[in-house]
């Protein structure tokens, strides 16, 4: 019997990690490199991407470069991708984590520029980034693509319109994804967050008073999690531990219902 530890095993990959200069993205980015992993920290802004890898490095030892992208511009992203293989000659993990929820999106209000913006980073940029790796995958045998969605996905809060309407986009084109890239031995999945103390929950604490107690209210546990928390459930969809999972739908929310 393999010794279970092996499973979680990230040694000789690379990973890639959109959104990985704060928040989940960061915490991620880290834990893959201590699996392990090679990874490749991106970000709209290059000196944030340089200053995350080289805290990687210092932290893990592991290989880490930092090289800015930005997912809302689809022509960009073939050639990040072109310069990823470049330097490391493979990707084996894709985390498609980059997303926006900038200010308060009701049905009413949204204008149709917020509207593009917000579909253009978190739908059509892990669209476009799978697109471009998922082929690289196949060519080395396979991988694991993760995209990160959110319980606003299920059940969006009415200020979180456009926000909400992405994540469940992005669900069902993980299922779409797992079908079509299943015989290249690509496993697609998305894993759903809770309520997390990140930038991003900070920001809409200012636009909306109050909502991270709302928030916590709404789970099991009552709390707003520690980022560190989602480790173990993003490494478990990256490694072999969860080789016969595609298409799921891991949520992460401390109960909350869907």
């Amino acid at each position: 019997m393999e010794d279970p530890r092996d499973l979680f095993d990230l040694t000789g990959q690379v990973a890639v990690v959109t959104g990985s200069t704060r928040g989940l993205g960061r915490t991620m980015v880290e834990a893959f490199a201590r699996a392990g992993a090679s990874v490749v920290v991106t970000g709209r802004k290059q000196e944030a991407c340089d200053s995350v890898a080289e805290e990687v490095r210092a932290a893990t030892g592991r290989a880490a470069s930092g090289l800015a992208c930005h997912v809302g511009d689809w022509d960009r992203i073939p050639a990040f991708v072109d310069r990823v293989v470049d330097t490391y000659g493979r990707i084996d993990v894709l985390v498609n984590n980059a997303g926006i929820n900038p200010g308060t999106q009701t049905v009413n209000d949204v204008s149709l520029e917020l509207w593009r913006k917000i579909f253009s980073v978190n739908l059509e940029g892990a669209l476009r980034m799978s697109q471009c790796v998922a082929p690289v995958m196949r060519d080395n045998g396979g991988g694991s693509i993760v995209n990160i969605g959110s319980t606003e996905g299920y059940k969006s809060s009415p200020e979180a319109a456009a926000y909400g309407a992405t994540k469940a986009a992005l669900r069902h084109l993980t299922v779409l994804m797992s079908k079509e890239w299943a015989s290249w031995n690509v496993r697609v999945n998305i894993l759903s967050p809770g309520s997390f103390s990140t930038q991003m929950l900070e920001v809409a604490e200012q636009y909306q008073p109050g909502i991270l107690a709302t928030l916590a209210s709404r789970n099991s546990q009552n709390r707003v999690a520690n980022v560190h928390e989602i480790i173990g459930p993003v490494l478990y969809l990256a490694s072999r531990a969860s080789s016969f999972v595609t298409g799921d739908d891991l949520t992460v929310s401390g109960g909350m219902p869907k």
